[in-house]
């Protein structure tokens, strides 16, 4: 178990480090002014939006600006904490991942659903999209395997403070 547990955090840290670079410089683009970005950037979204035909980079629909918004306020701080947590060895990296693997699979399926029912989408855009929630999947798997595989010690060797008060009286 140990042995796919570093493998699944090996793709995972691939995964976030992606996400704590990529979310900032492109991602963030849908949601806030250009005028923020270097027009390199502008124009790499646009290469992509043309290339792939991804429509709702390039139409930004309501609901994919507050997903994007909901990425870069709360999945993107929990990506690079996440980072953080995983090359520390934090004990809380589990919860973290689990929130974020969540958060992520929600908007995905919101996504999804809508590449796929707006029949506008091409193959090659489904399979952008697609491994996003099969990355996010493995983040909530990280997560729940963590409490799991926790090694869990009955007693610290003290005696419960109510039994010692007992005692004395």
């Amino acid at each position: 178990m140990s042995c796919a547990v570093k493998l699944l955090d090996a793709v995972l840290f691939f995964f976030f480090l992606v996400i704590a670079i990529v979310t900032p410089l492109f991602d963030a683009q849908t949601c806030l002014p250009k005028e923020y970005y270097p027009k390199v950037l502008v124009d790499l979204k646009s290469w992509y939006g043309n290339e792939y035909g991804d429509y709702l980079v390039m139409e930004k629909p309501s609901f994919f600006v507050g997903l994007v918004s909901l990425e870069l306020c709360v999945l993107w701080p929990l990506s690079v904490v996440n980072l953080y947590g995983l090359i520390s060895r934090k004990s809380w990296f589990g919860t973290t991942c689990l929130i974020y693997g969540v958060s992520m699979a929600t908007s995905m399926v919101a996504i999804i659903a809508e590449i796929i029912g707006s029949n506008r989408a091409s193959d090659t855009l489904k399979m952008i999209y697609y491994p996003f929630m099969g990355l996010s999947l493995l983040a909530v798997l990280r997560g729940l395997l963590s409490s799991s595989c926790e090694t869990r010690t009955v007693g610290s060797g003290k005696r419960p403070l109510l039994a010692a008060r007992k005692k004395r009286a």
